[in-house]
């Protein structure tokens, strides 16, 4: 079956969206600059309000370079203990490359944990050759749109990158309903949705009925 990701920002965003049907959350800080590692207090907050699955961003910077890689490994862990079981990450180098050393730097964190490789795959130089390095990094998901500018975009090499799983793909980026019978039909079972559920924008909380509406859409 289909699975609806959520972005939430803090526990209100958890509860709505599990009271809409989702079935998983990606916690993040800071939408302004493409999403950033939340704090512990919002994690623990967000912990305690659902008990949907969360995938917590680990990301300290805009672009696709870690800002300081050290303090990242110190949050992983600090997140680990709070009791996260599950990351979004990836890095690029300075060519558009995935960064592998900087990407299994982080992930020794992780061990025994889920995770992401989130877009900085659209965002590389080749998406296909990239998908090879990924799925080799340990990651159970990759977070796409198939291109910088969003799955509109970037629709026809989703449909391709879905025939090369594993990892699962899991489809956001501008993310619409019309894109969503597609996708369905070329095998695609993992959506991720952001603003499409905050019908007042970033700066509104996740509403449950935007919500539900995009779990129907994927029965």
């Amino acid at each position: 079956m289909p699975i609806l990701e959520v972005i939430a920002l803090n526990a209100k965003d958890a509860e709505a969206a599990q009271a809409g049907g989702a079935d998983r959350l990606e916690l993040v800080a800071d939408m302004a600059s493409d999403g950033l590692t939340p704090s512990i207090a919002t994690f623990k907050e967000t912990r305690s309000a659902t008990d949907l699955p969360i995938r917590v961003m680990l990301r300290d910077a805009t672009g696709f370079a870690p800002g300081n890689l050290k303090q990242l490994r110190r949050q992983a862990w600090e997140l680990r203990e709070a009791g996260a079981t599950e990351f979004v990450l990836g890095f690029l180098d300075a060519g558009g490359e995935i960064d592998e050393g900087v990407t299994l730097n982080l992930v020794a964190e992780l061990e025994g944990c889920a995770w992401t490789f989130h877009r900085a795959l659209d965002n590389s130089a080749d998406v296909f050759r990239s998908w090879e390095v990924v799925k080799t990094l340990g990651c159970d998901t990759v977070l796409a749109a198939g291109s910088p500018k969003g799955v509109e975009d970037g629709i026809e090499n989703l449909k391709k990158l879905v025939t090369q799983a594993p990892p699962t793909l899991l489809v956001g980026g501008g993310l619409q309903a019309r894109h969503v019978p597609e996708l369905l039909v070329a095998g695609v079972t993992g959506f991720h949705v952001g603003s499409a559920v905050r019908p007042a924008g970033w700066d509104s909380p996740v509403d449950s009925a935007s919500v539900r509406e995009w779990v129907t859409r994927l029965v």
